[in-house]
């Protein structure tokens, strides 16, 4: 009897302290955790406002402000074109042999920036190139005939003069400074003139992108500012904009499978082509930077290992020019430059054209490793020659062709000739090198084979050789067709797809 009422008793406490922690709210029917001594409850207490947000709505007007603002100097730039037409085949039979080619007219256009309130605009090389007429429009549609002032189809850059003044000019801001996910504004006139004007927004996406179009062509200098803002066809040499109503970038080029924007755009960095229109204006030419060096190599994982490099990054010193700013400042052969101001060196490509974007006479500082010590070069750069950089351009001209190619070609020499059984006057160029993964090698080219014609045109050197591909190349043509003289004296047609 006393087991049960002892345990009645231990019931009833528990049924106590679950009573005075928690309890049913009748009229409600939902439970309630009662307040602990020292707590107000939650009941009848007024709940603060949230304070009103303004930041989405600020954020928008600015937006809308810089948009509004920038838009008034970007232009539109008319350009008209005489093209030859292409001669019917049969008309060499059935034709008058005296009549002249037919001529016609090409209109096109693309968007430009005003940069001074006299008249000066920026626009794409591209965009103007072989132009016969051009005629711009600006943003309250008045019409004015444009003069090409300089172009320079290594950055892809075009200044271009009105015959007006007091014009609605943009800032020009320093696209050095411009960071990875900053928001940016494309304007321009996307793929026909009545859409002048068009603003999209979009980031950064990635900066000193390198994507060939200009290597590949010309041996130009890329360092793109891509970016996710919508350009299509027509925005080429528009503005690119940041949120401080800046010029940052000069939009250029899409990567797109669609033909339109794919939210991969490409802009000439604006401190390029700042200095490039300076030149063009000041000289009446583009006056590069010049160091004075070739390239031995770029440093990968596997060139890190070997020279026991802490940094998998960087360009091996080649040749250095006897008397040249590097040989000046104390550059050696093997030297492996790793940084310039301070910024890392990712290839040679990207290392060269900061080179020669930059102004004769400015200072730059190169981190280099020499005999496994680390120091910094400081060297003041000249002027590339005029025809040092013809030459140079050449060679890169060849090198980026071999990379499209696949393979290699180098001049017919007396030993060569000799080696070979050839005639002593027998012109062409030697494949000195071929990638077994290239298309012309699938299709029987091999090294130490012979090439005569490209496209049924006699070669005579490498030179020769390079000017039909740039040719074939730049006319769009997918296949390429050689004339290869094969060892034992046979000749035979190869062709293969670019």
């Amino acid at each position: 009897m006393e087991k049960v009422r002892s345990s009645n008793l231990l019931w009833a406490f528990v049924a106590v302290l679950l009573i005075g922690f928690y309890t049913v709210d009748m009229q409600t029917n939902n439970a309630s955790i009662l307040s602990l001594p020292g707590f107000s409850s939650d009941k009848g207490v007024e709940q603060s406002e949230p304070p009103p947000s303004k930041t989405i709505s600020e954020l928008n007007n600015a937006i809308v402000d810089i948009a509004d603002k920038s838009k008034q100097a970007v232009v539109t730039v008319n350009v008209t074109q005489k093209v030859e037409a292409r001669p019917n085949p049969f008309s060499q039979f059935f034709g008058d042999p005296r009549q002249q080619p037919e001529e016609f007219e090409r209109k096109g256009h693309g968007s430009g920036v005003i940069v001074s309130k006299d008249g000066y605009v920026l626009t794409n090389n591209h965009v103007v190139e072989d132009a016969n007429k051009i005629q711009i429009t600006l943003f309250n549609d008045k019409k004015f005939d444009a003069e090409i002032v300089g172009t320079d189809p290594l950055t892809d850059i075009a200044v271009l003069k009105i015959d007006a003044s007091n014009l609605n000019v943009i800032k020009l801001g320093n696209s050095e400074k411009l960071r990875v996910g900053e928001m940016v504004l494309a304007i321009g006139s996307p793929l026909e003139a009545n859409l002048a004007h068009s603003v999209s927004m979009g980031i950064v996406s990635a900066k000193d992108r390198r994507i060939g179009i200009l290597e590949q062509r010309n041996a130009g200098y890329e360092n793109f500012i891509q970016t996710d803002a919508a350009i299509n066809p027509g925005n080429s040499g528009g503005a690119l904009v940041n949120m401080d109503g800046e010029l940052v970038g000069v939009n250029s080029a899409i990567a797109s499978r669609s033909g339109g924007s794919d939210g991969i755009g490409f802009a000439v960095p604006v401190d390029i082509a700042k200095r490039v229109m300076k030149s063009i204006i000041e000289n009446g030419r583009v006056v590069r930077g010049f160091l004075g060096i070739t390239s031995g190599g770029e440093v990968d994982g596997t060139m890190a290992k070997a020279l026991e490099l802490d940094k998998a990054y960087g360009i091996i010193v080649g040749q250095v020019e006897d008397n040249g700013p590097a040989d000046k400042a104390g550059l050696r052969e093997d030297d492996i430059i790793q940084t310039i101001d301070g910024e890392p060196i990712r290839s040679w490509s990207g290392f060269r054209t900061k080179v020669a974007t930059s102004t004769p006479g400015t200072k730059v500082e190169l981190g280099i490793v020499r005999n496994e010590s680390q120091k910094n070069v400081t060297v003041t750069l000249g002027e590339l020659p005029t025809d040092m950089a013809a030459n140079q351009q050449r060679q890169d001209q060849s090198e980026s062709m071999q990379k499209k190619l696949g393979f290699a070609v180098e001049d017919l020499t007396p030993r060569i000739i000799e080696e070979l059984e050839l005639s002593q006057n027998q012109n062409g160029v030697i494949v000195a090198k071929i990638s077994r993964q290239s298309e012309a090698y699938q299709q029987g080219l091999r090294r130490g084979h012979v090439i005569t014609e490209v496209d049924r045109q006699e070669i005579s050197d490498a030179r020769d050789f390079n000017t039909a591909m740039k040719k074939i190349v730049d006319e769009g043509k997918e296949v390429v067709l050689l004339r290869v003289l094969m060892p034992g004296g046979n000749s035979q047609l190869i062709a293969f797809e670019l």
